[in-house]
């Protein structure tokens, strides 16, 4: 696909059980041309909740597909098994949620599968009833993230691995088939200096939420944080947008964004065919 200012583009898919399966998805958005495929996670979603929703502001949620989302990793491996080129990621996963070990070996598993195509966008969580089930203490989902994503990044890595956490504890131990090369870790997050911080000792990059504006400032900003933690390159960032906008992305571009993303239409296969052409055309794209 042609990019403005090398920024590539991707599409985003809020799955649901309603919607298109990644494995009818997912080759479409690899034929428009597009670089990446991104879904959500959410495993279950309590019916009481003290937590708001950071889009309305109160218990409601925007939309009934955070009850039904799919598992992000059975969907990603679907995709992997009918696409040859598209990056397989997460916009975004809830670690925490899990045991870091075996996901471990998931996300390994997947990326061992597709050719090394998987990159992990994680979370904080804002649904502290969500995290809550999972034994997750709201005050602490930070470092207990740091801890999840180092005690995977040595399973991931070291013939022998062990790690010892205040969450993660485990001996020397072997875990195979390792990822091809490094997994990219994403975050999700507000654009703040404090979430910028924590990307810049623990991340490669940044995934921008659905409310963050004056990305243009926020991307120079995170590089600025990025230059004085002594990072080396730049910061991947991610940015969600929802329509298609020659000038804002050639913005974006000059100001560091590498990535956007736009949502998907899954009602069908000829809407979403139809809608990723419209996408591609809008962007002036061609394929590979």
């Amino acid at each position: 696909m042609m990019r403005e200012h090398d920024v590539r583009t991707g599409i985003v898919q809020f799955t649901s059980d309603r919607g298109l399966p990644p494995q009818r998805l997912a080759p479409l958005i690899e034929a428009a041309g597009f670089a990446s495929y991104f879904v959500p996670e959410h495993g279950h979603i309590p019916t009481r909740r003290d937590a708001a929703h950071p889009g309305t502001g109160t218990a409601e949620l925007p939309d009934d597909r955070y009850l039904r989302t799919l598992d992000p990793w059975t969907t990603l491996a679907a995709a992997a098994a009918v696409t040859e080129r598209i990056e397989l990621a997460t916009a975004v996963a809830l670690p925490v949620q899990a045991d870091p070990i075996t996901l471990a070996k998931t996300i390994a598993t997947v990326d061992h599968l597709s050719g090394g195509r998987v990159s992990l966008g994680v979370g904080f969580g804002w649904n502290l009833d969500e995290l809550a089930d999972h034994g997750v203490p709201a005050g602490r989902r930070r470092t207990m993230l740091r801890e999840y994503l180092e005690a995977m990044r040595a399973l991931w890595r070291d013939e022998e691995a062990s790690y010892e956490g205040e969450f993660v504890s485990f001996g020397p131990s072997w875990a195979w088939p390792k990822p091809p090369g490094t997994v990219p870790v994403l975050v999700g997050a507000g654009g703040t200096d404090k979430n910028f911080t924590w990307i810049a000792k623990n991340a490669d990059g940044w995934i921008t939420t659905p409310r963050d504006r004056g990305i243009t400032d926020a991307a120079r900003r995170l590089a600025e944080i990025w230059r004085e933690h002594g990072r080396d390159g730049a910061p991947r960032i991610v940015a969600l947008d929802g329509r298609p906008d020659r000038d804002r992305l050639a913005r974006w571009g000059e100001a560091g964004v590498t990535d956007v993303l736009y949502p998907a239409v899954d009602s069908d296969e000829g809407a979403a065919e139809a809608y990723l052409e419209s996408v591609a055309d809008a962007l002036g794209s061609e394929q590979d």
